[in-house]
């Protein structure tokens, strides 16, 4: 994981954890002027979670939260948010109905932290609305929810909005060309969020002039072959790649073509299964910059 910075403590809270942050990057920068990031600088930890997906997004006062991890993964989903000081999940967006993605949500619903609505795409597999997990669990909780459809937008307050770019078609056959892909816009920069996005809905998405350039990239299908094609990464070309994964449990991931091909748009690559917590990215001006954060110790 070149160019990527660890800390071994955290302190819980999110404007700790972002003064942190901006803390060890000054240092490493040689600057002793810095000024300490308030929370209202966007950013978000893709938790460790195996090799699920599980990203938690700050944006000043609200946090969302991008796909829930396996049912496996839960716990380290709930510690994660507990480490981070979060209570409330203004909204929680599932990007598609694969285990890996929608396991944690039943666990996310019964824990003491209070989530507001939920998001999924409003094309899918499921044979009808009523048949799609987060709407079952939706009607389980008692917790509205929206479907998401390209040129939606999701207000994530402090001039920040997910603009949903995905999907446009329907494709009976791959769930994962299913995937919500979001591009969340604020005025400090750009992540872009893919789900399990492969190169058929990339192209699609192309060829429609609904992918640009972003300063993160949460890297499609948990960095496997077939997503991330050159033309894709070349487009979006971000600062900072970021893949959900874990090598031990999915030997096909990461690639390393993709990585190859990340490298050569010079992109920074970090790899959730190499931070204990997960990777923080932040952004601040046009510029992202990333952190491997650990577990708090106990003290």
């Amino acid at each position: 994981m070149a160019g990527i910075r660890k800390r071994g403590r955290l302190l819980a809270g999110l404007f700790a954890l972002l003064w942190l942050v901006s803390a060890e990057a000054g240092a490493a920068a040689g600057s002793k002027d810095r000024e300490p990031l308030a929370a209202a600088y966007p950013s978000a930890l893709f938790l460790n979670v195996g090799k699920a997906d599980c990203a938690a997004v700050f944006l000043g006062g609200n946090t969302f939260l991008v796909d829930t991890g396996s049912k496996a993964s839960a716990g380290l989903m709930l510690d994660g948010l507990a480490a981070c000081g979060v209570t409330r999940l203004a909204g929680v967006f599932v990007t598609h109905t694969d285990r890996d993605h929608t396991g944690g949500l039943k666990r996310l619903l019964e824990s003491k932290i209070q989530v507001e609505r939920l998001y999924a795409p409003g094309i899918h597999t499921e044979e009808s609305d009523e048949g799609h997990p987060v709407y079952g669990a939706s009607q389980k909780y008692a917790v509205p929810m929206t479907w998401l459809s390209s040129g939606d937008r999701v207000d994530g307050g402090g001039g920040s909005s997910f603009q949903v770019l995905g999907p446009l078609s329907r494709d009976p056959e791959e769930n994962n060309n299913n995937s919500l892909v979001m591009l969340l816009d604020t005025p400090q920069g750009t992540m872009l969020f893919t789900g399990d996005m492969e190169t058929q809905e990339e192209t699609e998405l192309m060829r429609a002039g609904m992918i640009p350039g972003a300063d993160v990239l949460k890297v499609g299908y948990h960095g496997k072959n077939s997503a991330s094609s050159v033309s894709f990464l070349a487009t979006v070309r971000p600062q900072w790649a970021v893949i959900s994964t874990s090598s031990a449990e999915d030997k096909d991931s990461p690639a390393p073509k993709v990585m190859e091909r990340l490298w050569r748009v010079k992109a920074n690559v970090a790899v959730t299964q190499d931070a204990g917590l997960g990777i923080l990215v932040t952004l601040r001006e046009g510029v992202a910059d990333g952190l491997a954060v650990d577990w708090p110790r106990q003290e």
